[in-house]
């Protein structure tokens, strides 16, 4: 751990948080600050028992916040345009509120790919887009979402979905949003039927798991609000409390009849249970298709609420989560704990 520290680990985020003796402070394992001596660190499980021994949370990385997560002064704008996605704000009022549009062109590109303007006209687009869907035209649903003309409206909204205003009303999109966790911020999806995607923004394979995606839903990716992104990080708040053992959230499962019953055996593995893939074969009904069922594990996109972390090695061991084989030791502690 105190390797992990030095090196600034990040995979050692959420396992430990380190304690300085001398300074009474306790920090994440990828703090940014000096680093003290090895004899003058203690390490707790949470941030919870470092504060019950009487440490102070350090100001630098901020460990009583999740990974990633949104700061403070940030946190009313995004509430703003989340609930009212025809509001422009230019650097002019960025500035008038004592926001620098630089820093937070900065925070966007890091966390969105993409600037503030430009996750804005995402945010307007997106609204237009389910406005015409529900019926309402075209020209309406431009000006009302703060275009200031009906040909620039729709070059921005081609450019972004791939198709014109004009077809929404049989084309799709999956609207996305970034949602914060204990283990790192995660990205999530969904469709007017149900969530289609939750996975961890640094999982391997992520850019590739939006491809199939797209491909399958003939959809686009586009920043905005939907119905379902409270409720679902309401019930991962209670999941990662220990409070939720079960989700209950409509889901979107795009693949192969072999795939979407792989995953239909694995949501039935048990909170706080692991399974060998040996033994999810043989509930599968085919002992020997254990390599494919392996495979079509590790194309699960619903992270967690399907939960591939609970299938495990022939021996015990802790292997093969696209997440990171160091939250999936997380998540096992978490539930064993709290079954």
């Amino acid at each position: 751990m105190y390797n992990a520290l030095v090196q600034k680990d990040d995979q050692f985020e959420g396992i430990f948080y380190a304690a300085i003796k001398t300074t009474g402070i306790f920090c994440r394992p990828t703090c940014t600050a000096r680093k003290p001596k090895e004899e003058n660190v203690e390490y707790y499980a949470s941030p919870k028992e470092a504060l019950a021994y009487g440490y102070r949370p350090c100001k630098i990385c901020t460990p009583l916040t999740n990974k990633g997560e949104t700061p403070e002064w940030l946190k009313t704008i995004l509430e703003e345009v989340q609930t009212n996605p025809q509001l422009r704000i230019k650097d002019g009022d960025l500035i008038a509120r004592g926001i620098d549009p630089a820093r937070i062109r900065r925070w966007f590109k890091k966390h969105h790919n993409m600037t503030f303007q430009a996750y804005l006209r995402a945010l307007r687009i997106n609204n237009a887009f389910g406005q015409i869907k529900q019926g309402e035209k075209v020209v309406t649903s431009a000006f009302d979402n703060g275009f200031d003309s009906l040909s620039g409206f729709a070059d921005s909204f081609k450019n972004l979905t791939g198709f014109s205003p004009s077809d929404s009303t049989h084309e799709n999109i999956v609207t996305i949003t970034r949602i914060t966790t204990p283990l790192g911020p995660m990205v999530a999806g969904a469709t007017e039927e149900g969530i289609c995607l939750l996975e961890f923004t640094d999982r391997r394979m992520l850019e590739t798991q939006i491809s199939r995606l797209k491909k399958y839903l003939k959809a686009e990716f586009v920043p905005g609000v939907h119905p379902l992104f409270n409720s679902l990080e309401k019930q991962l708040n209670a999941y990662f409390n220990g409070e939720l053992k079960k989700f209950d959230l409509p889901l979107v499962l795009p693949g192969s009849d072999f795939q979407k019953k792989v995953w239909q055996v694995l949501a039935q593995i048990p909170y706080g249970e692991t399974r060998s893939y040996k033994q999810q074969a043989v509930a599968f009904g085919n002992s020997k298709a254990i390599r494919a069922i392996a495979k079509a594990n590790g194309d699960n996109r619903i992270a967690i609420i399907i939960p591939c972390h609970r299938v495990i090695g022939a021996k015990g061991e802790m292997v093969g989560y696209g997440g990171g084989v160091w939250r999936k030791q997380w998540m096992l502690q978490l539930e064993f704990k709290n079954k």
